[in-house]
């Protein structure tokens, strides 16, 4: 890898970890807030859906501003209003004794705010390096610094929930603002000589990038929304059976760590390993997906009485799971023009977005029903990703 852009690098990878800050913090607090709102675990559960849902709307569009005015000039202000929304939440907060409406007006903001950010981080990395195989690297740190702010979030969400339910609102704008500032100042993304293309010509070269490319682009973006859908669902399970088994605090967080542990590593190490091979990340994809659901059906089956067993078989799925990853990312992004990047990768982030919104309040309505049924689902779509990803994805049509 270049050695001087690594320094560009290591600040675009503060942006997907604030981004998994600003929304994973709050997974271990919820039961917290739903005492101090005195609102139900469904309720409690939108708070995460809000901010996802938001930006599944917003995606597209910060992603076509990027390839029209720039990477830099949509991330930014997007840290700023994530930061700004954060504050809100917080003193709505510590304001009002029934809170709930207005914090999930500032979860909405936050959303649009994140909208214009990681969705155009990927791009970004592949605007940064000529190399394919450097590329592919970057996109692992990337999906590192994601997952990592998955592993982080529970232990800091816990640690700062000890102290109040509403101190992680006020912890987002700190995160957020130190990512501006790095943003700002070190990232120098290459500048496009080519005059922009009009509007028209622009939707005709994205329709027909989808005639060409459709079918492995759609397998990618379901693939990943799947992904995304049974991290954030069994982050959900996990954090409230630990609730219900009477772990808390530090120790809560530790715990919902393990299995996030286990993404963050195998993405950063998976990323480093795939390099420019095609062939290699449909493979890795689709073995772990088929990981992931191996380690699904046995909680499936019941075998629930144990945390240590619930633990231990979320990590190896998470294995799993987090291979398929960078995979993804690297496939899109690598297989794309530089000047349609922006619009494809961020209908991908939209598409991953869709499934952190839909992993909370799927895994709440479920687990009231049956425990079973939320892992019966969980399993049936990591076979579905695996399936799509075998015969959708052609490496040499990538």
């Amino acid at each position: 890898m270049e050695k001087k852009k690594q320094l560009d690098l290591a600040s675009i990878a503060t942006i997907p970890l604030t981004m998994t800050l600003a929304n994973s913090i709050l997974i271990p607090v919820l039961p917290s807030m739903q005492k101090a709102m005195g609102i139900t675990a469904v309720q409690s559960s939108l708070l995460i859906t809000a901010y996802a849902a938001v930006a599944i709307l917003f995606i597209p569009i910060a992603g076509y501003l990027s390839d029209r005015i720039g990477r830099k000039k949509v991330i930014l202000p997007g840290l700023l209003l994530v930061a700004a929304a954060g504050a809100f939440c917080g003193f709505a907060a510590i304001s009002f004794d029934k809170p709930y409406a207005l914090v999930m007006t500032g979860r909405l903001f936050q959303g649009l705010g994140a909208a214009g950010c990681f969705p155009v981080v990927l791009p970004l990395v592949g605007d940064l390096f000529k190399k394919e195989e450097d590329v592919s690297s970057g996109l692992g740190l990337v999906e590192t610094a994601n997952t990592f702010g998955k592993v982080l979030a529970p232990i800091i969400g816990s640690a700062l929930a000890m102290w109040t339910w509403y101190m992680p609102f006020w912890f987002i704008p700190v995160f957020s603002l130190i990512s501006f500032i790095l943003v700002a100042v070190w990232v120098k993304a290459p500048k496009d000589k080519k005059p922009a293309v009009p509007f028209g010509q622009f939707v005709r070269n994205v329709i027909s990038l989808f005639r060409e490319k459709g079918r492995w682009i759609w397998g990618v973006y379901v693939a990943g929304g799947i992904n995304m859908f049974a991290i954030f669902a069994s982050l959900f399970y996990l954090s409230e059976i630990l609730e219900e088994r009477g772990s808390y605090g530090i120790l809560k967080g530790c715990l919902v760590a393990i299995p996030l542990a286990a993404l963050c590593s195998t993405s950063w190490a998976i990323g480093k390993w795939i390099g420019q091979n095609k062939k290699l990340m449909k493979w890795i994809s689709v073995i772990g997906f088929i990981e992931a659901a191996v380690s699904l059906i046995f909680l499936a089956f019941g075998g629930r009485d144990s945390i240590w067993f619930i633990i231990i078989l979320l990590f190896v799925g998470s294995i799993g799971l987090g291979a398929a990853l960078p995979s993804l990312d690297a496939l899109l992004t690598e297989g794309i023009e530089k000047d349609q990047r922006g619009t494809i990768t961020s209908i991908y982030s939209s598409i991953r977005f869709l499934g952190v919104a839909a992993g909370p309040p799927l895994a709440a309505l479920l687990i009231a029903h049956s425990k079973s049924s939320l892992f019966w689902l969980l399993t049936a779509c990591c076979v579905a990703a695996a399936l799509i990803a075998l015969f959708t994805i052609k490496p040499k049509q990538a």
